[in-house]
């Protein structure tokens, strides 16, 4: 069987959008000569349509362009995901679903059975699921149909499995020799090899040939890397499509030596972000209905970064950026600030905030107790450069990024109203350490980022003589407490059992839990690590900070 994979950026709710790319795609695998096209999961709707799925408009509309898409293509086998009805009386009324159509006739039906509600998912709180694993003939094959989770299950591969059953081992016992994953597999650093290593060692396991295909884009703070692949019953990867870009791959199933399309892929995990976000700054944007954005530079490496991104995204035609100078801010920050747009073909426009500034004090004044100035005045001024942001913004149509990385985000070195105005924190999942590699990485072929601006200690300017170091830790002892906190779940006890010390860590986690209100109101941002601030981790606002007390004895 010669079988073709479609990794599809589909937009969500845009049905005809999705339609005309999956017509497109069906019929190029059919040139081709494929017997089978594979879409991926929800490719009718888009994935994740979230609180969509409660419009019954909406459901209805992707049932009525599925039968449009079963009645306009022929002579070719598709598979492809959507949202079915649940007929029954009890359960949640929908189902995320799999369907096999051939010339005008749907042959078999799949529904998914593991509905993830960890991270960012939530599909529980929507669907019913599935209860039923076997497999159904095509083409003198046994096919085992599943739907994402449903091959993330193996009780040999993991340690501690989360569901009590493995819809892939049912489909094996009903003489599956063939499973056919689709997948919107959101994108992290680490995961692609994770997933290589788990459906490799399937694949092995069972002996049976493994076609995974996955959505590819960026839609909101997530982004698919697409990847799609195929694994011969071996477990050796015998077809692979590009990462973050549409691509059809082929395979012939043959038995003898099944073979099939080895597209490129990152050569490495910096190499592999870089890509992450330039994808998905530009899809949320373009997606969001906007085609221009502005961006604050500071002459420091976080709007670097964030401006190099939005170039690669969009064009240089496409980005413009503002200089704001204070009274704190110094000659070299503005010189590297010119340097890097002219490096990156962007448009430059600079609007000092000094006589902003001094107005904003004469007439806070009178409210102002007598004292010395302090994060009051500071925060005045990050609030004068986001306000001018937005009007850039709004005069313009652009969409305002911002540019606050994810340490800065986690400890609340940041301001409300300010500097963490936009519509697009770009970099907010990237910890400061990981900038700084990805900025060198950027300059291997050129120097797009000034030598200056990755050498020189970060600063605010936003008083005399300021460094990110005088009210933090070194980012190389901050970013590995952030890490073991936030993302391994660490406890205060873990992290000096690791080499930390004591007051510091009880301070930084202090810091974390104090700024959760912050957050909240952040723009949201692009995931790039395993646990991303926003969607998928939602911790209350008013709380007791840890560490907390112990109970009580008897």
């Amino acid at each position: 069987m010669k079988v073709a994979i479609a990794q599809v950026n589909t937009v969500i709710g845009d049905f005809k959008h999705n339609f005309d790319k999956m017509i497109y795609f069906a019929n190029k695998a059919k040139d081709l000569l494929c017997d089978l096209v594979v879409f991926q999961e929800l490719v009718i709707t888009g994935y994740p349509p979230r609180d969509l799925l409660e419009k019954k408009d909406f459901v209805d509309a992707n049932l009525a362009w599925l039968d449009k898409l079963v009645g306009s293509i022929d002579g070719i086998g598709v598979i492809c995901g959507f949202v079915d009805k649940n007929s029954k009386d009890e359960g949640n009324r929908l189902y995320n679903a799999a369907v096999l159509f051939e010339d005008g006739k749907i042959l078999h039906k799949a529904y998914k059975g593991l509905l993830p509600t960890y991270d960012v998912f939530d599909e529980r709180r929507y669907f019913e699921p599935g209860r039923s694993f076997g497999a159904f003939p095509y083409k003198g094959r046994r096919i085992g149909l599943t739907i994402c989770e449903d091959v993330w299950n193996d009780k040999d591969f993991f340690s501690k499995r989360i569901y009590h059953i493995d819809p892939l081992s049912l489909m094996i016992e009903d003489g599956a020799d063939l499973i056919i994953n689709i997948s919107s597999s959101i994108f992290y650093a680490g995961k692609r090899e994770l997933r290589w290593k788990m459906l490799g060692a399937v694949a092995k396991k069972y002996s049976v040939p493994i076609i995974y295909a996955n959505q590819v884009g960026g839609n909101d703070s997530f982004i698919f890397d697409g990847i799609s692949t195929v694994f011969d019953r071996n477990g050796k990867v015998i077809a692979r499509g590009h990462d973050f870009k549409e691509d059809l791959v082929v395979c012939d199933l043959k038995d003898s030596e099944p073979s099939g399309d080895m597209h490129p892929v990152s050569d490495s995990e910096t190499e592999s972000l870089i890509e992450a976000l330039i994808m998905g700054t530009r899809d949320y944007v373009k997606k969001c209905g906007f085609s221009k954005v502005v961006v604050g530079l500071s002459g420091g490496i976080d709007s670097a970064l964030t401006a190099y991104i939005a170039v690669m995204a969009l064009g240089p035609e496409n980005v413009m950026a503002a200089f704001m100078p204070s009274q704190y801010t110094s000659a070299e920050n503005f010189e590297d600030a010119k340097e890097l747009a002219e490096n990156i073909g962007i448009e430059l426009v600079q609007i000092p905030i000094d006589g902003i500034f001094k107005e904003f004090l004469k007439f806070l004044s009178p409210s102002f107790n007598e004292g010395d100035p302090d994060i009051t005045e500071q925060n005045i001024q990050a609030r004068i450069r986001g306000t001018i942001l937005m009007a850039l913004s709004n005069r313009h149509g652009s969409l305002l990024l911002s540019t606050g990385n994810k340490s800065e985000v986690a400890v609340g070195y940041c301001t409300l109203y300010g500097d963490m105005s936009g519509g697009l924190a770009v970099i907010s999942d990237v910890p400061k350490t990981l900038v700084y590699e990805l900025a060198r990485y950027i300059n291997t072929d050129k120097e797009h980022i000034p030598k200056r601006i990755i050498e020189k200690a970060p600063s605010a300017e936003l008083k005399p003589g300021q460094l990110d170091q005088d009210d933090l830790p070194p980012y190389e002892i901050l970013d590995s407490i952030l890490k073991g906190y936030i993302e391994d779940f660490k406890s205060v006890e873990e992290l000096v059992d690791m080499g930390f010390d004591r007051k510091l860590v009880k301070d930084v986690i202090s810091r974390i839990d104090r700024n959760e209100y912050k957050r909240h109101q952040a723009a949201p941002g692009l995931k790039v690590t395993s646990k991303a601030f926003g969607y998928g981790r939602r911790y209350p606002i008013a709380k007791k900070i840890a560490p907390y007390h112990p109970a009580p004895g008897p």
